[in-house]
């Protein structure tokens, strides 16, 4: 029996084992770094844009919606209509915020765009911003809206038309 004692080692002298502590230990880390990466990356919470009081007082009226086709045969879609500024300011900016829907009345595209005046006194209809032609007061002016891409979701209904950003005079 003499020769078992020498096959197996004694209790006193065998090393602890370290192998649990060092797992629970990379499990922390790894739960540790995975939290702070998701408090780093995530996005900030999107409210909605405050609309000016004014743009209560700029009424858009007479949506009419065309398409063509420009010189790279990509097609275009216009949004034409009026807007009147029934306050006591001048409008020199106004962004309006496009809402285009698709079949199931669910959003397909949101675009902000300015507010361009279609002027017709030339050979040709050309839009300048409102900067260079202000709305006055009590005044109605046409306007084009006019997008390159529309999402191939859209139901070709007019879209809707909300100002979300009016600069004065």
């Amino acid at each position: 029996m003499g020769g078992l004692d020498l096959i197996q080692p004694s209790p006193g002298t065998q090393e602890p084992d370290h192998s649990r502590r060092f797992i629970i230990v990379a499990i922390a880390v790894v739960v540790g770094l995975a939290v702070v990466a998701a408090l780093l990356l995530r996005e900030p919470v999107k409210t909605a844009p405050k609309i000016p009081p004014y743009a209560a007082k700029l009424q858009i009226s007479d949506i009419k919606m065309s398409q063509a086709q420009n010189f790279v045969g990509a097609s275009v879609t216009y949004v034409d209509g009026s807007i009147a500024n029934l306050g006591d300011r001048m409008v020199t900016h106004a962004v309006v915020r496009v809402t285009f829907r698709d079949s199931y009345g669910q959003i397909a595209q949101i675009e902000a765009v300015p507010i361009k005046i279609l002027q017709t006194s030339g050979p040709y209809p050309d839009t300048v911003d409102l900067a260079g032609a202000p709305l006055a007061t009590g005044q109605t002016k046409p306007f084009r809206l006019i997008f390159e891409h529309v999402s191939g979701q859209w139901n070709q209904a007019a879209p809707e038309l909300k100002i979300t950003d009016v600069t004065l005079k």
